[in-house]
């Protein structure tokens, strides 16, 4: 099996300007993404789709094919991420020949871990090349959410009353995390998206997994996180 890892890292950024390339526990938000991905029997290559070329060369020192630099209508507020996903797939399956997967890792979920990863790699594998999608269990719950109509509370989900049950009692409910997804060319070219109705979820294992930095806040949490990866590593050794 073949798969294209790809890693998508816009130099642009209103809300956390650089992230990409901000140092998280001593190296580059991105090299957190290309090194999880290497030595994966089933990854032929790791690509990064960039428009700047600072993240470029962090990129490539790390180890990444970095071959272009993304035009700029993809690297746009507005540009479509499947466009520039099937933007770095065309190239390299006319350069390189046809993958079997395409593999997404955002730069911004830096703590999924190689276990999770090579998880995806065998649902994908195991389940027919059925789309996979890593998922977290919700923090809050769909059915004790509420909507703000004329400035009174109402149940989101109002065909469901669940807003007395007990949390134990209450069914598991996920959300996208955003840190891992793998599909096969065909089916991301025919529907144009990572998730299908047919997708198998990757839970993930722990909390930090789950983490999505995109906010001041996010970044520090994950600065947190980054120190006691850093002891638990040193302690390990």
């Amino acid at each position: 099996m073949r798969i294209l890892v790809l890693i998508t890292a816009r130099g642009g950024s209103k809300r956390l300007p650089g992230k990409n390339i901000r140092l998280l526990g001593g190296q580059p938000l991105i090299v957190w993404s290309i090194n999880i991905a290497k030595n994966i029997p089933e990854v032929v290559e790791i690509l990064v789709s960039t428009d700047d070329k600072e993240i470029a060369e962090i990129a490539k020192s790390a180890g990444a094919l970095v071959p272009w630099l993304r035009p700029q209508k993809l690297a746009t507020d507005t540009a479509s991420s499947v466009d520039v996903c099937l933007h770095a797939l065309e190239w390299y399956e006319k350069e390189s020949g046809k993958v079997d997967g395409l593999m997404l890792l955002q730069p911004t979920s830096p703590f999924r871990s190689r276990k999770s990863v090579l998880q995806g790699v065998e649902l994908f594998s195991s389940n027919q090349h059925r789309p996979v999608i890593g998922v977290s269990e919700a923090k809050s719950h769909p059915m004790w959410c509420f909507e703000i109509e004329n400035g009174i509370m109402r149940p989101f989900l109002r065909e469901v009353n669940g807003l007395h049950m007990r949390s134990q009692d209450l069914p598991s409910a996920y959300v996208v995390n955003g840190a891992f997804y793998l599909i096969s060319p065909e089916e991301f070219r025919k529907q144009r998206l990572f998730y299908t109705e047919n997708a198998v979820p990757l839970i993930a294992a722990t909390p930090e997994e789950s983490i999505d930095i995109d906010t001041e806040w996010d970044w520090k949490l994950a600065e947190n996180i980054s120190k006691s990866h850093t002891c638990f590593t040193r302690k390990k050794e």
